[in-house]
């Protein structure tokens, strides 16, 4: 696992090298320029971002407290730490770390590691089905030459508008929301015939590979027994609530960041749906996140984003890019930071830990799934 993830960064290395090397003779970049707009950026305006994304974390620790109240009932503000520092070890070693988050939640209140994973895909489906409404919405009122142009920087969007452009609008304006209804669909059958459900992926893999068939169908039966957490409409009300209120929230930083660049007309003329539309297409560019190498990945093809969708010049882009990495992504890595050495917690280790007791998870040795003692996750 570590060896493939540090071929891949080296591939994206390359891959960021060749890139600037030949935007490098093409692009005309004004360091002063970008030097200027963030020197003349409303830093008040970024200060009131922040502190956006920081809320967005309480609200990430409620939700994840009230998905638990079956299981185990914890404060509603108890898990803040478990996601502050989840999130800082996603930032600094990329997305190998995903796994930090349930595993230090397991490990805060004793339940299972496989309870917890349960938890985790649950709150990405809402994450996800959030987006994909907000999206939609958003979409209405994007005009359908705004959209067409976004789309052109993307090589297979930019081909099916070329000759279905129906489709592709269609699948722009909606596609996030029919995704979203499928998830939802295949969560509510899991969660009423996850037995069923199971039965059926192990007969029809099973043609292919009875070995991948038997491990699909585990899945499905451990992924339906975790998903006791949700047992009542009130719950799915309360945790879409949730989400929803985090992903405006989240919504609103962006517009905040966008708006803080003064200097740049467009910026500051940014509409709200054109800034779900930002946030979706910087959303993308961070689903391939390594450690260092990630950020500048993130930052330009966020820079693409903001130059297509707004019209900025590319050093206006480039500099709301970066804010928005800063402000969005690592302005938890000091919190995390410091959290973690008040926890004793090593997010190096932790993250080690996590993997390790996921892959036990997965090859059916549940006793290597439970969370280890506190004092092997000690800094040093």
């Amino acid at each position: 696992m570590k060896r493939n993830h540090w071929i891949l960064g080296l591939i994206v290395l390359a891959a960021l090298a060749a890139l600037f090397v030949w935007a490098r003779h093409r692009i005309h970049f004004d360091f002063g320029v970008f030097r200027a707009q963030v020197a003349r950026a409303d830093w008040s305006t970024i200060g009131i971002a922040t502190g956006c994304i920081y809320l967005a974390y309480v609200f990430r620790s409620a939700r994840w407290a009230l998905l638990l109240r079956h299981i185990k009932k914890v404060g509603i503000f108890s898990l803040i730490g478990t996601q502050v520092m989840g999130f800082t070890a996603v930032a600094l070693i990329g997305r190998v770390a995903d796994p930090v988050r349930p595993y230090l939640v397991a490990r805060k209140t004793g339940l299972p590691l496989g309870n917890q994973l349960a938890v985790y895909i649950v709150e990405r489906l809402f994450d996800a089905g959030s987006m994909g409404l907000i999206f939609s919405i958003a979409m209405i009122w994007i005009p359908s030459a705004d959209v067409l142009r976004a789309m052109a920087h993307s090589g297979l969007m930019a081909r099916l508008a070329v000759h279905h452009q129906g489709w592709a609008l269609f699948t722009v304006r909606f596609g996030g929301l029919v995704l979203t209804l499928l998830g939802a669909l295949f969560l509510f059958s899991i969660r009423l015939a996850g037995g069923a459900v199971a039965a059926f992926f192990e007969r029809v893999v099973g043609l292919v590979s009875k070995k991948l068939g038997h491990a699909l169908g585990d899945k499905v039966r451990a992924f339906h027994s975790g998903l006791d957490i949700m047992r009542s409409f009130a719950d799915f009300a309360v945790a879409v609530s949730l989400s929803l209120s985090m992903w405006v929230l989240i919504a609103f930083t962006y517009f905040e960041v966008c708006k803080a660049f003064v200097a740049s007309p467009q910026l500051v003329a940014i509409s709200a749906p054109k800034c779900v539309l930002l946030m979706v297409a910087s959303g993308g560019a961070s689903v391939l996140q390594l450690p260092l190498i990630g950020w500048f990945s993130q930052i330009g093809l966020v820079a693409v984003a903001v130059a297509a969708v707004l019209g900025a010049p590319p050093e206006a882009a480039t500099a709301c890019a970066a804010m928005l990495l800063v402000v969005t992504f690592l302005a938890i890595v000091p919190v995390g930071l410091i959290w973690a050495r008040f926890e004793h917690v090593s997010l190096r280790k932790v993250t080690a830990e996590s993997e390790e007791a996921e892959e036990e998870l997965e090859v059916g040795h549940p006793a290597g799934a439970e969370p280890r003692g506190e004092n092997q996750a000690m800094t040093e």
